[in-house]
């Protein structure tokens, strides 16, 4: 049987399995586990090497047609320094997670990621464990993306994570970078509200990303999709505390791709101080952000439920940069509905170059409770170059600014 019938028939076993892993009576594992190549669970002695021998071995081993390869993390505390696991493989690749991985606080033990998955073509992530970052040793020495992130999946195909909790990562949790189907249920992310740049997700030059049944607390977005994204889905994911479910940012750099396919449905953001959010920068490439649906959507105490902000810049800006040259269109908001922390529950900030085409169907936003003696806010929403082809239908509250 060839690599590809393997690989179809790995991920068969793993949809009709019951639990946290594939299960399938008619598939086995042949197991490596980390100890047998000296890791130690004292979470002081550096497991990275060990790791990487039971990868290599996993990578190389031919399992026959119903078996797979199983890196096993037993339970227990194992301190990893950084490992890039690579492909291509024998066949499909099993990692499983029982005890906690722990990253090292010396940032002179990283050249750029901490976990990396490279071509690897069918990976199942998995367990019961935890990835622990150990982010806030370092978050106030460093920002954003000089900082590793915890697991990194580049150029992977046919991938599942699920059912694993990351902890405080320096950088992003999870990033999928030039990856092609891949699935993500089930899984748990939590770093502090303050925590900078820690987003749960990132999803970028990647095609068709599913991502569902999770919780994501974390000090960034929830979840990001960045350039050259198309066909990602987003379904039944707690969000909070977090900067919310996002777009973007888009545009920031020369030679950029836009997205086409985003649907955004049956998600619960609390305290968020973003809902939904598409965010471009000024003078950008002329790109495309299209074909996107953000539907029953809840949000709780969310500042900015529902923004788009196509002058993005988080540092220093420049106001005289001429605008945005990212084309949104298509996009539609609907059945949003709950409280909104900021008076302006609706803010749709768009570019003058190229106007919005969005859809408002079905928005219920109220203001929250007032504090005692205080009269109740009312939520506006405001405009900017909305295109005139841009409708609302059903109910909208507070009314629409187009």
């Amino acid at each position: 049987m060839n690599m590809t019938k393997k690989i179809l028939l790995f991920f068969f076993a793993c949809a009709v399995a019951q639990g946290n892993i594939c299960r399938a009576d008619n598939v086995t594992y042949k197991v490596f586990d980390v100890t047998s190549y000296g890791a130690a669970a004292d979470g002081k002695s550096d497991s990275a090497q060990a790791i990487l021998k039971a990868w290599a071995d996993a990578c190389a081993a031919d399992c026959g047609a119903l078996e797979n390869a199983k890196v096993m993390i037993p339970a227990g505390n194992f301190l990893a320094g950084p490992v890039d696991l690579q492909g291509p493989c024998k066949g499909a690749m099993v990692i499983e997670v029982n005890g906690v991985l722990i990253a090292p606080t010396d940032l002179g033990s990283f050249k750029k990621e901490w976990i990396v998955f490279r071509h690897v073509n069918g990976l199942l992530i998995t367990g019961a464990g935890k990835i622990d970052g150990q982010g806030g040793a370092v978050w106030h020495k460093m920002k954003g993306n000089r900082l590793p992130p915890s697991v990194k999946l580049l150029s992977v195909s046919n991938a599942n994570v699920q059912s694993i909790s990351f902890i405080n990562s320096k950088f992003f949790h999870l990033q999928i970078g030039q990856s092609v189907s891949v699935a993500v249920t089930g899984i748990t992310i939590s770093s502090p509200a303050d925590s900078p740049n820690t987003d749960g997700i990132h999803v970028a030059y990647s095609t068709d990303v599913k991502i569902s049944n999770s919780t994501i607390g974390s000090g960034d977005d929830c979840i990001s999709i960045g350039p050259g994204s198309t066909n990602v889905t987003v379904t039944n994911v707690n969000c909070g505390p977090g900067h919310g479910i996002s777009v973007g940012s888009l545009g920031k750099d020369k030679g950029e791709l836009g997205v086409d396919g985003v649907y955004v449905t049956n998600c619960t953001l609390n305290g968020t101080t973003n809902g939904v959010r598409i965010k471009t920068w000024q003078d950008s490439p002329a790109i495309n952000a299209v074909n996107m649906v953000f539907s029953d959507i809840v949000v709780n105490e969310a500042g900015n439920p529902i923004i788009i902000d196509q002058e993005y810049c988080p540092g220093n800006c420049d106001n005289d940069k001429p605008p945005s040259n990212v084309k949104i269109s298509n996009v539609t908001f609907e059945n949003i509905r709950g409280t909104s922390a900021s008076d302006v529950a609706i803010s749709l900030d768009c570019s003058a170059a190229v106007p919005c085409e969005i859809i408002l169907k079905d928005i219920n936003l109220q203001p929250l409770p007032p504090s005692p003696g205080l009269l109740p806010a009312v939520p506006l929403s405001t405009c900017e170059h909305i295109s005139t082809s841009s409708i609302t239908e059903g109910d909208i509250f507070p009314p629409s600014c187009f």
